[in-house]
């Protein structure tokens, strides 16, 4: 079997173009803030890029860099004072955070209509209960990698391996608010490797890095890999990918797959943000 090597970059760029072309009708400029602390290299590095692809499309990137010594309490205040900056339609946080801060205040600070990456309490119940409109950058850029596919999910074997926060859990409540069937995969489960062996579609957010091998899928399998994990330097993902090429249908690789388009997807969050801005200006 052929197995096709899904291209996030390419399905990143045509999202990223239609949120240009809706900013450009914009009546201001929104602004976007990625609030990072400290000096870890690879989180300087992800707002750079995040800056970078928020500039391109026509978004202001407010820089908001504050010192690894920074106590909650200071960047609770600081994070507040980001709602008031005019045109400001998305705030979120780099994680990780230094380990002396408390990550939930830190997140709760966040005006929870300008929590584009969903993080925090009010906008994660929004999306549960009430909006899926803005929801979680990742589970998001999974379902629109899936519907980039065009193949009928109904009566599929869904199963999504793992229930956390970003991928996992809002992954599920998507499949199951289109009516689709879905079996959830989790360390406690039993039997998990003769229910991932069945499955026609696999979503994977774990973060333990290859552990989905060609023995371990069925031909013709739909491979979502949205875990992410270090292995000798590099960045891995769930899915060994040499090992289910030529026995799964579709797979999304890592990196070049997931990553790519949930900062699309983000920022396109930031521009609903703004849409509703518009509507009230």
């Amino acid at each position: 079997m052929q197995t096709t090597i899904i291209d996030g970059r390419k399905i990143r760029d045509e999202i990223l173009e239609e949120v240009k072309k809706g900013v450009a009708k914009l009546s201001f400029q929104p602004v976007f803030c990625d609030v990072l602390v400290g000096s870890n290299p690879e989180s300087a590095q992800y707002v750079r890029m995040k800056a970078r692809m928020a500039e391109a499309v026509g978004i202001h990137f407010h820089n908001a860099h504050f010192p690894d010594e920074i106590t909650t309490e200071k960047l609770v205040e600081e994070i507040i004072k980001l709602k008031d900056i005019p045109n400001m339609c998305g705030v979120i946080v780099q994680l990780p955070l230094p380990a002396h801060l408390d990550k939930e205040k830190v997140l709760e600070a966040i005006d929870f209509h300008l929590d584009v990456d969903c993080l925090g309490s009010k906008a994660s119940s929004v999306f549960y209960n009430e909006s899926i409109d803005i929801g979680y950058p990742t589970a998001l850029s999974c379902m629109t990698i899936l519907d980039s596919l065009n193949i009928d999910l109904k009566g599929k074997k869904i199963v999504v391996v793992g229930q956390g926060q970003l991928v996992g859990k809002p992954v599920t409540h998507l499949l199951k608010i289109r009516g689709l069937e879905v079996t959830i995969v989790t360390r406690s489960t039993e039997n998990k490797e003769a229910i991932i062996k069945e499955a026609d579609v696999i979503i994977s957010g774990t973060g333990a890095g290859k552990f989905i091998t060609g023995d371990k899928i069925k031909e013709g399998a739909i491979i979502i890999d949205a875990g992410t994990s270090e292995s000798n330097g590099s960045i891995v993902g769930d899915v060994d990918l040499e090992s289910v090429s030529g026995i799964a249908s579709f797979v999304s690789p890592v990196p070049g797959g997931v990553g790519p388009v949930t900062v699309s997807i983000l920022l396109a969050n930031v521009l609903k943000v703004a849409y509703k801005k518009n509507e009230h200006n």
